[in-house]
This record gives structure tokens, C-alpha cells and sequence, in this order.
């Protein structure tokens, strides 16, 4: 309870030190009202502070209906953090910056953001710093045995790839830390990955730097996937559940507006928009990007259940790839199962005789059956593969069902869970999770008692689980199409 008050008293302070800096939710000048027994707060007139515990925790919900294309939040320049914004307040950092050329534009502001921390209260950006998630899921802080229960090569592969160059990036930078006499724990490998991961996180586009800026307040928002907006094909005036609102006074640019956010010269501010209608009180998203669930967890530590970006990438055979001019990465299974165009694209002309290629090649490459018994012949090798792909993996879909409520139950570690009792799949995965994290004690094992590096890690085997079944599941779609 302590804690909860304690974080409140720290939001509203931020919402006033933002406030002070000119950021605003409102398209005027003016503040909105409040209650004088509160410090001025830079939300209340579009956006509050929100908790979504089922859709990404702490996050913005609209103050009353907003309209498609609205301006709701403008954050001005001087608010930005951003690596010329710091060095420019720090003589020492520039200097040592400077001096160090080898350095890439994210490195950079890493050990900016870290040398900030390091000045604790002193900082000018304290309030904000507060605000800060403590912690990470990005998948360059998984450990090995996380690593490996996202049991697909890919993935893996990336896991891997993510945190190796992580270590590389912080060994470059140690020098340049040591320089700074930063605090010996924001000089180590853990607190670097927490610096990296609130940069490749929460940082937005700016075009000065390729760094991106830190953007207060604006980094409360959500992530809503690139897709085509719940009102569809609608007017802008009403919504496909009875919801209307005015558009009078709303310009026609705003109206078409094709992005949320973006740093406008002419305004110097950071500027959002509202995507969509509102209605009081929902969650008011944002759309970071296209990304699959894979790229949401190696940036931002989070995937979704429903992401109609993500894909399940089809490794054709060896003499396959001679045939096909397409990209690997375009060869996939999409969300709903469904083969991608260009995975289409080359199995019907690998399964189109040798001798009848050239002349039916431009069927193939435009989308368009060749046959029937073409037809037949590519989604039975689809389907077969997926079939395949799905037998290698370690556990089926209903087994990492059963395992993510095993996990659930054990999160709390005040609730015991008796191991006999956990279905053998999941308890052998679970004895694996223990023993990656306190081998030696067999005590604490058979107790099931969680030790506090592990619980930290739980959350990131959680979403390592949700991954690998997602993926299967587009598998299982496809050889049910």
C-alpha cells in the first residue's frame, strides 16, 4: 500500500514537472481545471493516467470522446532527451563523447541516459527517470534457459543475436563509463541492458538523431498493431458500435492523417494524434510500427495474442531456392494460417514440371493459380511441412497451454504447487527453470521455493511460452486450411 501511494505522489509530481516544461494535452494554451489541493498536471483536457492490467498496465485512456485525427498530447523540443540535449547541459559527458568516436549514435545516448541516472536527485530529468519502468523483457536480457524455451531456430537465433550484441556494445562502452566515474553498478552489464532496453523501448524518431528521443509523457502510451482501424471503411463521424461523434471543425488533414506521432518543425514539439474515435475512459493507442511478435519482444519486451503482423516463417528445401527469386523472409505463414503471396508464388512453379516453367512463370509471379492439381500439389507440401515443423518442436499446443497455467499458479510463491501434480511436461520444464537459476539446491527445489533472481525471470519464460505457441498455432491454422 505504502509502495502504491508512494508511486502515485511520484506520477503527480511528474505530471507537474511536465506541465512546467509546456507539455500539454490540450490544442490551447490553457490548462485544464483542477482541484487547487493538486499540483497543475499536463493531462486531464484529452489523456489520463490509466492501469490496463489485461492490455499493457500503465497506460493513457481518453479524458471524454476523442475524434479520429485529433491533436491530444504536444510535447515541446526542450522536453525531448535526447543526446545532444544532455551534452549539451553536461560539458564533461561531451567532452568524453567526443573523444570517443567509435561510438554509435545509440551507444551514446545509452551512457547518456546512464550517466544521468547517475547524478540521482541532482538530475534535472529526475521526476522523469522515476518514472521509469525498473525493469525489461527485451529479449537481449533473456538467460539461456529462456533462449532455448522459445524452441524455434529463428527465434533462438535471434534471442542469441540480441544479446551478444548487447555484451559487445557495453564492452565497447565500458571505457567510456569508467571515464565518466559513473557508480560501479551502473557501469555493469545488468544495468547497461536496462539503459539499452529503455532506449530500444521507449525512444521515438527524431531526424536529427538516429538515436531517437526519450519523449515524457508520450512514452505512456500503448502499442496498438498497424491494421486496419475497428471502424473499417466507416465514415470518420461514426462507429460500427453505435458510436458517433462530431466532426465539425476537425481539417481535413488531420482527418486523413496517416501517423500517430511525429516531431513537427513548424509547431517544435512532439505531436500525437488519436488514430481512431474514442470513447471515454478506453485505452488511446499507438502505433509504433509493422512488427511480428518476435520483433515486439526483441524491442519492446512484449508481444500480442492477436497481431495481425506476425508470421511463421516456411524453410523451403535446398534445389527449392534455386527457383525462387523471392526473399526469405517473405516465405511465411501469416496470422490466420494463410501462406504468403510470395511462399505461393514459388511453390507453384516448383511444383509445375521443369519443362512447362518458363511458359507458366508469370502465372506463378502474379499471384494466379497455374491448375488445379498444381494447387493440390503446393498446399499438400505446406501442409505437410507445417505438420513436420510442428512434430520437431518439444511440446505440442496443448501442452504449452497446460504449462503456462503451471507457471501461473507457481508465480506466487506463497501458494506452493506440489510438483506430482503438475502434469510431467510441465514439471519437467519447470525443474529445468529452477535448477538454470539454483542448481546446487535441492532443498529449495523440492519446496518449490522460487529464488529472487528466478521470479525476475518468470515473466520473460511466460512470454517465451506465449511466443512458441502462437507460432504453432499459425502452423496448426495452415494444415487445417
Amino acid at each position: 500500500m505504502a509502495e502504491e501511494e508512494d508511486d502515485a505522489a511520484n506520477l503527480e509530481f511528474f505530471l507537474h514537472w511536465a506541465s512546467e516544461l509546456g507539455i500539454s494535452d490540450s490544442s490551447s494554451s490553457t490548462l485544464p481545471h483542477k482541484d487547487s489541493t493538486f499540483l497543475p498536471s499536463c493531462l486531464g483536457h484529452s489523456l489520463v493516467v490509466s492501469h490496463f492490467p489485461d492490455a499493457g498496465g500503465r497506460g493513457l485512456a481518453a479524458a471524454r470522446d476523442l475524434r479520429k485525427g485529433e491533436l491530444i498530447l504536444r510535447v515541446p523540443k526542450a522536453a525531448l532527451m535526447t543526446s545532444e540535449s544532455l551534452m549539451v547541459k553536461d560539458q564533461v559527458l561531451s567532452a568524453c563523447i567526443k573523444s570517443h568516436t567509435f561510438l554509435s549514435s545509440t551507444q551514446i545516448l545509452t551512457i547518456a541516459l546512464l550517466n544521468e541516472v547517475n547524478k540521482g536527485k541532482s538530475s534535472w530529468w529526475y521526476p522523469y527517470l522515476k518514472q521509469l519502468p525498473r525493469s525489461y523483457d527485451t529479449l537481449a536480457g533473456f538467460g539461456q534457459f529462456e533462449i532455448q524455451a522459445l524452441q524455434v531456430d529463428d527465434a533462438i537465433w535471434a534471442a542469441e543475436k540480441a544479446a551478444g550484441k548487447a555484451k559487445l556494445e557495453w564492452q565497447e562502452a565500458s571505457v567510456v563509463m569508467a571515464e565518466l566515474k559513473l557508480k560501479p553498478a551502473l557501469q555493469t552489464f545488468k544495468a547497461w541492458l536496462w539503459a539499452s532496453a529503455t532506449i530500444s523501448s521507449r525512444t521515438m524518431h527524431v531526424p536529427w538523431d538516429d538515436a531517437g528521443c526519450l519523449c515524457p509523457v508520450g512514452d505512456f502510451f500503448n502499442y496498438a498493431a498497424p491494421a486496419e482501424e475497428p471502424c473499417g471503411n466507416k465514415t470518420l463521424g461514426s462507429c460500427g458500435n453505435g458510436f458517433s461523434m462530431q466532426t465539425e471543425g476537425l481539417s481535413e488533414a488531420n482527418a486523413q492523417r496517416l501517423t500517430d506521432a511525429g516531431f513537427e518543425d513548424d509547431v517544435g514539439a512532439y505531436c500525437f494524434y488519436a488514430k481512431r474515435n474514442y470513447r471515454e475512459k478506453e485505452q488511446v493507442l499507438l502505433s509504433y510500427g509493422m512488427y511480428t511478435n518476435l520483433e515486439l519482444l526483441e524491442h519492446y519486451g512484449f508481444l500480442l495474442d492477436d497481431n495481425p503482423n506476425d508470421m511463421a516463417f516456411i524453410p523451403l528445401e535446398p534445389d527449392m531456392y534455386t527457383l525462387c527469386s523471392w526473399p526469405k523472409e517473405l516465405l511465411y505463414i501469416d496470422q490466420d494460417g494463410k501462406p504468403s503471396f510470395a511462399l505461393l508464388s514459388a511453390m507453384r512453379l516448383w511444383a509445375t514440371p521443369p519443362n512447362k516453367r518458363r511458359s507458366v512463370g508469370h502465372l506463378a509471379y502474379s499471384g494466379k493459380q497455374i491448375s488445379v492439381e498444381n494447387e493440390i500439389t503446393v498446399m499438400g507440401w505446406i501442409a505437410k511441412k507445417c505438420q513436420d515443423m510442428l512434430q520437431n518442436l518439444r511440446t505440442s499446443i496443448e501442452q504449452d497451454k497446460l504449462l503456462l497455467s503451471s507457471i501461473g499458479k507457481i508465480e506466487d510463491i506463497f501458494l506452493p504447487v506440489e510438483l506430482e501434480k503438475l502434469p510431467s511436461i510441465c514439471s519437467t520444464e519447470l525443474r529445468a527453470f529452477l535448477e538454470s537459476h539454483e542448481p546446487t539446491n535441492e532443498e529449495a527445489f523440492n519446496n518449490l521455493h522460487i529464488p529472487r533472481k528466478a521470479r525476475r525471470s518468470i515473466s520473460r519464460w511466460i512470454l517465451a511460452v506465449q511466443w512458441r505457441l502462437s507460432y504453432k498455432r499459425k502452423l496448426l491454422c495452415c494444415i487445417a486450411e
